[in-house]
């Protein structure tokens, strides 16, 4: 295992690299849901967006051979739940809510039913950068193995930052989603603005659940989500709706659901499936933390408290 030759010094070292394995798909899901959010609108079919892009995506790369065309498959098929959601949130007194719900059973229910024919067959996965070879040590090299994803998740929260700060496109979508009153006074289509966003966090949404079939685990199967989707959500209130926060709460949540696998690794076995339900834990406790209505609204858009 990762970190039975350095004992217990090395379960920081197992935690990290766990936690940047296990943060990807949280990464990407959560700025796509950052973004929808801050358009005025949220999207809780996500659990369903990740699990049908996770399939499509290992199909596709089974298909044609080539993981990379995988991940841009299930970015798009991402995109169009996202856009399915856009389009019927637009309609007149329809909630957001109820809507996201039935995308999430849509996603799922489409994702087991067409992924069938997957599970046994093996994909082409997507390779790592060796970031460790500066390292002797197996257990640092094996830690820093990292996927050109994570990289590409951390260069998008840095450029959504700069573009919700400091471009013309991210003050539309934060006037869209703190004031549609606004925004329509100003001449923005709130409706086209708020559809094209939910895509746009769908697409990135797919991309995650990519990472999921194609990378770690690496296979396609119906338990692979373990609720990320949901959970993106409690991470997005966590982070107060900013990319570079959703960033290290990514890692935070890759880290305690890293910390099983590391103590198991050095021979602890009691309490593993204790350690393991640490992610959901954590999820639990940050909705209780964000309860209170003072804390909750800080730095919240303000459309999504608007009842439709």
């Amino acid at each position: 295992m990762e970190s039975e030759a350095l004992g217990w010094y090395g379960v920081p070292i197992a935690v990290l690299g766990g936690a940047i394995r296990v943060s990807t798909p949280f990464l990407f899901v959560s700025l796509g849901e950052c973004l929808t959010e801050r358009s005025g609108r949220i999207n809780l079919g996500l659990e369903g967006v990740l699990v049908m892009g996770a399939m499509s995506g290992y199909a596709v790369s089974f298909l044609t051979g080539n993981a990379w065309v995988g991940v841009l498959v299930a970015g798009l098929a991402g995109m169009a739940l996202g856009l399915l959601h856009g389009l019927v949130c637009s309609l007149a007194r329809v909630s957001d809510i109820a809507v996201g719900i039935g995308l999430m059973l849509l996603g799922t229910g489409l994702a087991f039913f067409l992924g069938k024919p997957y599970v046994q067959p093996k994909a082409p996965t997507l390779p790592a950068l060796h970031l460790g070879d500066w390292s002797a040590s197996p257990q640092i090299q094996a830690a820093l193995q990292i996927n050109v994803l994570f990289l590409a998740g951390i260069a998008l929260a840095i450029a959504m930052a700069w573009a919700f700060r400091a471009t013309r496109w991210g003050l539309i979508v934060r006037m869209v989603g703190d004031s549609a009153d606004a925004a329509r006074a100003m001449g923005y289509p709130v409706a086209a603005v708020r559809t094209l966003c939910t895509a746009a966090g769908g697409f990135l949404a797919g991309v995650g659940g990519s990472f999921l079939s194609l990378y770690y685990p690496g296979s396609w199967n119906e338990g692979l989500s373990s609720g990320q989707g949901l959970m993106a959500v409690a991470l997005v209130i966590f982070a107060r709706w900013r990319p570079l926060a959703c960033f290290w709460a990514a890692l935070l949540f890759g880290g305690a659901g890293a910390i099983g696998p590391a103590l198991q690794s050095v021979g602890v076995t009691g309490g593993y499936y204790l350690f393991n339900a640490a992610p959901y834990v954590l999820t639990l406790a940050i909705m209780i933390f964000t309860s209170s209505p003072n804390r909750t609204l800080a730095g919240a858009p303000g459309e999504l408290s608007v009842t439709r």
